[in-house]
């Protein structure tokens, strides 16, 4: 079954250059080092198991073979200068119908849904095949994953592929995700298996494996996803240096996303445990300002991480957060949380935690914040308006708790003193 997600966003950012929307706004796009990872999760927040097809030739051999993960993050008019984004994954059930294979060239549709498909055409020269360019189709009537959609009408979003120079006889193979953005769709691949041009019917034992696969082992990212304010670990490297991050609309426009933070995350790799710092001057940062959401993105060689806030008019908080790690060794450590509701304060304001927070993300990656400071959206003047404290700040907190617990002792004390006094006053009185 289809799944979908409605977010109150108005678009991701993506890892590539600068791009224009034409639904009323601008969308400022940074250029990112490394991948970031847009999966799609579902209510109780797990992942795609994948998909996987073969499509067969006039003479019912197996020519084509895939077994993939694909997500799209999507964004749509809703209204006039308003949008939602919404993320697809491709489903475990597809049909493959208008699939074709040919001697030079083979094209693997998978349509789902309600009108939407998925389109990718292979090319074969001499003893390699690549693929030339992926189609994505989807419907905007499809009032199921596109609802208060202003527009009707199928769109389709064309990409160019990195999959290239994939020996004959062999079949592609890439965890690692591969972003593209084209317009208002982003599109995530990873996990790929792909063989197209199968040779006597029989899929290849033997791989192609992609460049970002090169050096690391294939493990598929884990994605059960919990989180917590409250402290369950600590973590250890020293803590990390606080960095001050900002957004603005143009090059000659002030603040409009203030952040402060020092951010470390710790992950697990097999049976061992890891930790890495972010380092703010060896940060990239990226973002977009919207009216009902922002977004702030962090790169780094090793990191690549997303914070996605929405508010609904009174307060904000945050809503989802992408993570990508890429260690020394082995596959890249990726979590995703997209139904979050957390670092949450007035419209208007900041949300502040000096004290150390602790988010579980999943069970193998877990986020540890320092000295916290957000402002999302209405930043004024470049700095940051009145804080709401963490409960692990708000000091205030603890003063019913001490009176409470000292009018406890008092009346404790009280009683058994009372006590003691009646258990005197009968011996008093004793029979001889």
């Amino acid at each position: 079954m289809l799944w979908s997600c409605t977010w109150k966003v108005a678009e991701v950012v993506s890892c590539c250059r600068f791009l224009n929307r034409s639904f009323g706004y601008q969308v400022i796009m940074f250029r990112c080092a490394f991948l970031i990872l847009f999966l799609a999760l579902g209510n109780e927040l797990h992942l795609s198991h994948g998909t996987e097809v073969s499509v067969n030739n006039t003479e019912n051999k197996l020519c084509l073979y895939a077994n993939l993960m694909v997500n799209f993050s999507v964004a749509y008019e809703v209204g006039v200068n308003k949008s939602e984004t919404v993320i697809l994954v491709l489903p475990e059930n597809v049909t493959t119908e208008g699939s074709a294979c040919d001697n030079t060239t083979s094209t693997l549709k998978l349509s789902f849904g309600d009108g939407h498909s998925w389109t990718v055409d292979f090319t074969k020269k001499n003893q390699t095949y690549q693929v030339d360019t992926i189609v994505f189709s989807y419907n905007l009537n499809d009032s199921s994953i596109f609802p208060n959609s202003t527009s009707k009408e199928t769109k389709s979003v064309t990409v160019k592929s990195i999959i290239t120079n994939v020996s004959v006889d062999t079949y592609y193979s890439c965890k690692s995700a591969d972003v593209r953005t084209v317009e208002a769709v982003i599109q995530t691949l990873y996990d790929v298996a792909l063989q197209a041009f199968v040779i006597n019917g029989s899929k290849s034992d033997t791989d192609t494996i992609c460049s970002a696969d090169m050096t690391s082992t294939t493990v598929a990212p884990t994605t059960t996803v919990t989180t917590t304010a409250a402290p369950t670990s600590t973590p250890t490297l020293p803590t990390p240096t606080t960095g001050k991050y900002s957004i603005a609309t143009d090059v000659n426009s002030t603040a409009c996303l203030m952040a402060t933070f020092g951010l470390q995350i710790g992950y697990k790799q097999g049976d061992k445990e890891e930790t890495i710092n972010l380092v703010p001057n060896m940060t990239e940062v990226g973002g977009a300002c919207r009216s009902n959401s922002s977004d702030l993105k962090l790169t780094s060689d090793t990191i690549t991480i997303m914070f996605t806030f929405s508010n609904d008019g009174k307060k904000f908080q945050l809503h989802a957060l992408n993570v990508t790690v890429i260690p020394a060794t082995g596959a890249p450590v990726v979590a995703v949380n997209t139904n979050m509701s957390i670092w949450a304060a007035a419209v208007g304001s900041s949300y502040m935690c000096n004290k150390e927070q602790t988010l579980n993300v999943t069970d193998t990656l877990t986020l540890y914040t320092f000295e916290l400071r957000v402002q999302p959206f209405e930043v004024n003047k470049g700095e940051f308006a009145t804080a709401h404290e963490c409960s692990l700040d708000d000091t205030s907190i603890l003063i019913p708790i001490i009176v409470g617990a000292a009018l406890a002792g008092l009346i404790l004390i009280v009683v058994i003193a009372y006590v003691i006094g009646r258990r005197k006053t009968y011996v008093g009185y004793q029979t001889l």
